[in-house]
């Protein structure tokens, strides 16, 4: 028996559609690195992106456990001497750009490197309840209904 090795030109992406209002973060990010990087086809392979397009709508909805919401702080550096900035996860949420707590979960739970990049061009993350993907006829996700622990009751 050979070991099968999917090829580019072979790959067939789906469009996911995924409602974040009252789910958990990490687990959000989770499911959706696991979808980016086509883990749940029986084709995976490591070095190729067959994973599925996914959208992702009421990202300002998302939850954090514990003391998440006030504690969790996102680093980043200018590139200068001393210049490390910092924001917690309540400014982001609160701020202008909400749905980015989402992107930066699923994208440190991606590989790093070309192809983790290439994978994550597949995310699509919008803070409201409205998306330009409807054409594409996407699949709807019920992230709920997996697992009782992924919906947090505000």
């Amino acid at each position: 028996m050979k070991t099968f090795s999917q090829k580019v030109e072979t790959v067939e992406k789906k469009w996911i559609l995924i409602d974040a209002e009252g789910l958990v973060v990490g687990r959000l990010a989770s499911i959706v690195a696991l979808r980016l990087r086509g883990k749940h086809k029986p084709t995976f392979t490591p070095h190729v992106d067959d994973g599925d397009n996914i959208i992702i709508v009421n990202a300002d909805k998302i939850v954090l456990t514990g003391k998440k919401y006030h504690n969790k702080t996102y680093y980043w550096h200018t590139g200068y001497a001393g210049g490390i900035k910092e924001r917690t996860a309540r400014a982001i949420l609160e701020g202008r750009f909400p749905e980015r707590v989402v992107e930066k979960a699923v994208e440190r739970m991606l590989p790093r490197g070309p192809l983790g990049r290439r994978q994550l061009k597949n995310l699509r993350v919008y803070a409201g309840a409205e998306h330009p993907h409807v054409a594409q006829n996407p699949e709807t996700l019920d992230v709920k209904a997996m697992n009782s622990k992924n919906a947090r009751a505000a």
